[in-house]
């Protein structure tokens, strides 16, 4: 099963076990998300761990985040493990 959360993120049963990811890549939301909670610049992100993002993609991990949290995201799409 896939759901596409945005235009930059999406959840794949057959992607990382369902665990939310950057369209297109295995890179992990969370993964992102910790590096920038541990100081990780956006720049530093991009060029010394994941090249293939943007500054959009961190940009849509971070919207997310924001909604999942403020409960703006329906439950049903809120991770999905097979």
């Amino acid at each position: 099963m896939r759901i596409e959360i945005n235009k930059y993120i999406v959840a794949d049963t057959k992607i990382c076990g369902g665990t939310l990811t950057f369209k297109g890549t295995r890179i992990m939301i969370w993964q992102v998300l910790e590096l920038l909670g541990a100081g990780v610049t956006q720049d530093k992100i991009i060029k010394g761990y994941f090249p293939k993002l943007t500054k959009k993609h961190i940009s849509a991990a971070l919207h997310y985040a924001a909604d999942l949290t403020r409960g703006d995201i329906p439950k049903a799409i809120v991770p999905l493990k097979s």
